[in-house]
């Protein structure tokens, strides 16, 4: 992975997160839009112009392939190098909350 990337994506923004997360089978933006807000009770709303924004960059960096287009809607998916991406943000957010969940217990 190139260390540039790695410096750009990780950590990740919420919406970058969540973009990947939902590309793991593939969609649209407008139907990653829907998804997000489901999974987190609609207390996070991607505008269309940063989930374009956002695709566009992706796509440019490799971390998502636009695959066809369906009824004016490119539908894209995440790549290999989107998965590792991915997996060290879930580590790193995993750890996040261990280290919450500790703190907690211990009272420190």
């Amino acid at each position: 992975m190139d260390a540039h990337i790695r410096k750009v994506y990780v950590p990740m923004t919420e919406t970058g997160f969540y973009i990947l997360l939902c590309l793991q089978k593939e969609t649209h933006g407008y139907g990653i839009v829907r998804q997000v807000e489901e999974l987190t009770g609609g207390e996070i709303r991607i505008s269309p112009g940063t989930m374009y924004g956002s695709l566009s960059k992706m796509e440019k960096d490799g971390l998502i392939r636009f695959i066809r287009e369906e009824e004016k809607r490119k539908i894209y998916c995440i790549t290999d190098l989107g998965k590792q991406i991915l997996e060290l943000e879930m580590k790193r957010v995993e750890r996040l909350y261990q280290n919450i969940m500790e703190v907690r217990r211990n009272g420190k």
